[in-house]
């Protein structure tokens, strides 16, 4: 698999602006911009999604979307990745199982995705809610959430350069973060964690993901999808969001801020320690 767009990709750029407060200065300064580009996913010389992303990760948002949107059921039904760039953006070529093509066609969809926005190209009513598989949630500490939380700057190195990018991570059960992925768009960032943690055989059921976003629908569903048991947002989640938890019997946990996190979901044979 190509190695071209990897976490050293260059994900910024540099912009001249004028900082006003009380008035505008005279001086420019230097500023970053996070960069977003047209991301074209093509399936045996199919094209199927074109996303706006990051251009940096690109292997582990290919994977991490075939199997948060079902295109896989696991990494080995890729077999091979190469990336192109050309000036309109950049096209992932993916060599998938035939079976698995197959499913792709006769699903007959065709995505256009917008940052944030995950069900794009969507044609009927009924597929807009999927059905969604069983999870097993992690006994998670109160303590841990915190600890996440509290390390969770110093892994965003995209944010801290440009205020524009949201970021998933991986936390390990005491709360340590271990992997995580940045993009402009919060469905993406999650996407590429998922496909980090396919490419390296992670095993789920030791850790949960947190993400500096709401919590959506879309990300809940993209968690059990792929056996992620257990979910901690920034922000909100959704009605539809804890629904959809309460049935996958996945743990959802929300306004997760230093000092205070909501846990709108725990599953009954889930223990969460408090301290």
């Amino acid at each position: 698999m190509s190695t071209h767009h990897s976490r050293n990709a260059l994900a910024r750029q540099p912009v001249e602006v004028r900082r006003g407060a009380n008035g505008w200065y005279t001086d420019t300064q230097e500023d970053l911009l996070a960069l977003e580009r047209p991301v074209a996913l093509v399936y045996n010389g199919i094209s199927h999604a074109v996303m706006m992303a990051s251009p940096a990760d690109l292997e582990d948002f290919a994977l991490g979307f075939s199997l948060s949107e079902g295109i896989l059921a696991n990494i080995t039904e890729c077999y091979d990745l190469d990336i192109h760039e050309a000036p309109q953006g950049l096209t992932v070529h993916l060599t998938i199982a035939s079976q698995r093509m197959a499913d792709l066609k006769q699903r007959r969809r065709s995505l256009t995705g917008r940052t944030g926005c995950g069900l794009c190209g969507t044609e009927a009513l009924e597929q807009a809610i999927r059905p969604i598989p069983s999870v097993v949630a992690p006994s998670l500490s109160d303590a841990a959430i915190q600890r996440s939380l509290q390390e969770l700057a110093t892994h965003q190195p995209l944010q801290a350069a440009t205020g524009a990018s949201h970021g998933a991570a991986w936390c390990d059960t005491q709360g340590r973060i271990l992997r995580l992925r940045e993009d402009v768009g919060r469905h993406n960032a999650l996407d590429k964690l998922i496909g980090a943690l396919a490419r390296e055989a992670v095993p789920l059921e030791e850790g949960f993901a947190l993400v500096t976003s709401r919590a959506s629908y879309e990300m809940v569903h993209k968690c059990a999808s792929t056996g992620i048991g257990a979910l901690v947002a920034v922000s909100a989640a959704t009605a539809l969001a804890v629904e959809q938890a309460q049935a996958s019997g996945l743990l959802l946990a929300g306004f997760a801020r230093p000092g205070r996190h909501l846990i709108y979901h725990r599953p009954i044979t889930t223990a969460i320690a408090h301290g």
